[in-house]
């Protein structure tokens, strides 16, 4: 997802070179009615989706991670943007098969809870983040997927989130058998939890999800996981052109969605997100406000699902590279997450 230079869990990754077809008009768009070649079952029924804290379907969220990165008072950038979801990473392994932030910090009684509160005292939601790009897994750690679900029942247990978002990438995204466990525990989580929303965020390349993500979405198909959102994190592959690059990577999803799903392409957009990187990406790649509010733009029009950024704790100005307490881009303070708002 995000490398270490931008915090990540301590949980920060290189995204994989995705595959897939499609080329990019003048604008950096796609035509919305490009289909594949081949599509399975395909229908123009639009599957139900659970609703969030709103009551509405499409949720704007910013991550929020507190090992890192100078953490802000949350109740004053609520006040400041209008944002109300905000997404706290990372859980991890504790070193067995139960579950901690960062892998060290308490599930309960800590910064982590307190920050919770104070984000639903102020009228917020809180989704939860579970994995990231480094760390201990619990997908690798719990050996059953009923282990795995049991780990995660402990965090919704605490914490009623809206939402459980799943960031699986590197060992739990590219290993078939980690892979699979996680997602028959998504079901048995699905089964205790029916109106919870389940999101998976995975890494993706210009062109859309590598193989490993395409065998994610086949496989939640096949395991029947209603999965209510799949987010993908287009950034960090040298990319020249952040719009145009997310834009095309979005449209690799949709592509696959329709292909594996039946979906039609609105039913597929509304099961879309997309997690950008605010400032300067380890790779150099640069998000301004303005080619945020693009991305937002375009998403929203598209009525896709969710739309997230890492992070938070970088919606701060500064000059320069990449930095874990700011984007390293001419902003106002926290103007990513007010534009975020405005999804």
């Amino acid at each position: 997802m995000r490398r270490a230079g931008l915090g990540v869990g301590i949980t920060a990754g290189v995204v994989a070179v995705g595959v897939g077809a499609g080329v990019l008009l003048t604008d950096g768009s796609e035509p919305d009615t490009e289909k594949p070649a081949v599509l399975a079952a395909p229908t123009t029924a639009s599957e139900p989706l659970k609703q969030g804290a709103s009551g509405g379907n499409s949720t704007a969220t910013a991550y929020l991670h507190l090992g890192w990165g100078r953490p802000p008072k949350m109740q004053k950038v609520m006040k400041a943007t209008g944002l109300k979801s905000f997404t706290m990473a990372f859980v991890l392994s504790d070193g067995g098969c139960n579950p901690a932030w960062d892998g060290r910090r308490p599930l309960k009684g800590g910064a982590d809870a307190r920050t919770i509160a104070q984000i639903k005292a102020a009228g917020g939601s809180v989704q939860i983040s579970f994995g990231g790009w480094s760390g201990r897994k619990l997908g690798t750690a719990c050996t059953s997927p009923q282990a795995y679900a049991a780990a995660v029942q402990k965090v919704i247990k605490a914490y009623r989130p809206v939402a459980v978002d799943f960031d699986m990438e590197n060992d739990e995204l590219k290993n078939a058998v980690v892979q699979d466990r996680i997602l028959r525990g998504l079901k048995i989580v699905e089964r205790k939890n029916p109106r919870l929303r389940i999101i998976v965020t995975m890494s993706t390349g210009k062109k859309g999800p590598d193989r490993w993500g395409l065998r994610l979405i086949r496989q939640a198909k096949a395991f029947g996981v209603g999965v209510d959102n799949y987010t993908i994190m287009p950034f960090n592959f040298n990319g020249s052109n952040t719009r145009a690059d997310t834009i095309r990577a979005a449209q690799g999803l949709k592509r696959a969605l329709v292909s594996v799903r039946g979906w039609n392409d609105r039913t597929a957009y509304r099961h879309m997100g997309i997690s950008g990187m605010n400032g300067h990406s380890d790779d150099k790649e640069v998000t301004t406000p303005a080619t945020w509010k693009a991305i937002r733009d375009w998403s929203s029009a598209r009525g896709l699902g969710r739309l997230a950024f890492w992070s938070v704790n970088r919606d701060r100005p500064c000059p320069g590279d990449v930095r874990a307490t700011c984007s390293g881009v001419r902003q106002e303070p926290w103007q990513f997450t007010r534009i975020t708002a405005g999804f």
